[in-house]
Order: structure tokens, then sequence, then C-alpha cells
């Protein structure tokens, strides 16, 4: 299963549909929050494809602000992070995925590339391919799930 993961596009309707018309064949789109209206029109001009939105903190709409999946074997907590302490949200992150029975955890917020281990869970932050943070390039990710369990994740810079 291919699953392409996104956040923080923050209005960047191009970068968006540039995503997705390069993964047209992936099983499964999540936006991670702070993109909301970019969301709202590729769901319109895409209705075959299957999408996921969680709410981000620049996001008005009636969205959730987390939510857990189930797909090949694994339980996928995804959130966009802003909920958590930056001292140590990636700890707060896995405490809440462990908590919630998941073995991985989806985030973005920090607009930074992340793929870590804490306690058992895996933590993915696919980056923002719109504006990100400090010294990363312009980033999503992609994710493969296998029925026999195996993971496999991809960060794909955008140049």
């Amino acid at each position: 299963m291919k699953i392409v993961i996104v956040s923080d596009t923050h209005r960047d309707l191009d970068v968006l549909t540039e995503i997705i018309e390069t993964n047209r064949g992936a099983d499964l789109f999540i936006h991670l929050g702070d993109g909301e209206d970019e969301y709202e029109d590729v769901r319109y001009m895409c209705p075959e494809s299957a999408f996921i939105y969680i709410k981000g903190n620049n996001d008005w709409g009636m969205y959730p602000p987390n939510s857990i999946i189930s797909l090949c074997g694994h339980r996928i907590y995804m959130c966009h992070g802003h909920s958590f302490s930056r001292s140590d949200l990636k700890g707060y992150l896995a405490a809440t995925a462990s908590v919630n029975g998941c073995d991985i955890a989806l985030y973005g917020h920090t607009h930074v590339m992340a793929d870590d281990v804490i306690n058992g869970i895996r933590l993915i932050n696919p980056g923002s391919p719109s504006c990100p943070r400090g010294q990363n390039p312009c980033s999503y990710g992609i994710m493969y799930l296998s029925d026999n369990g195996d993971v496999k994740f991809e960060h794909k810079i955008i140049d």
C-alpha cells in the first residue's frame, strides 16, 4: 500500500497539486494540517483518490485534530502536532500513540523532516513542501505498508 503524507502546505495549491499528480496511483493521501484551503480544492479535483485531512493550528474547518487508522496490521496515530509541548514533542507524541495502541505516529507542524523511533513507536514528519524551516529542503513523504507488516518510509525532496 502506498501512502503519500503531506503537511504544512500553507495555501500552496500548486505544490500540493504537483504532489498528487506525481503520485496519482497512491492508495491514500494524508494531509497533516495547515493546508485546509488547498486540500479542499484537490479533493474535488481528484474525487477518485482517498484523502484524510487532520486539522492544523492554522485551519478553521470541522476536521478532526487527530485520528487513528488501521492499515496492513498497523495502527497509525495522526495529528498536526501543535497540541504537544515543543520541549518534548516527540516524547509526548510517542506516549500518546502508545496509549492508543498505535505503532506509527504521523505529525507535522514543525516544517522539519523526521523519521525516528521512540519506545518502539515510529514517528514520521514529512516536513513541508512549501515552507520548510532551518536548512531543510521542501519535502513530503511516502510510506509503503505491506501485508506482512513491513513499513518503508522515504522523504521526497521537491526541487
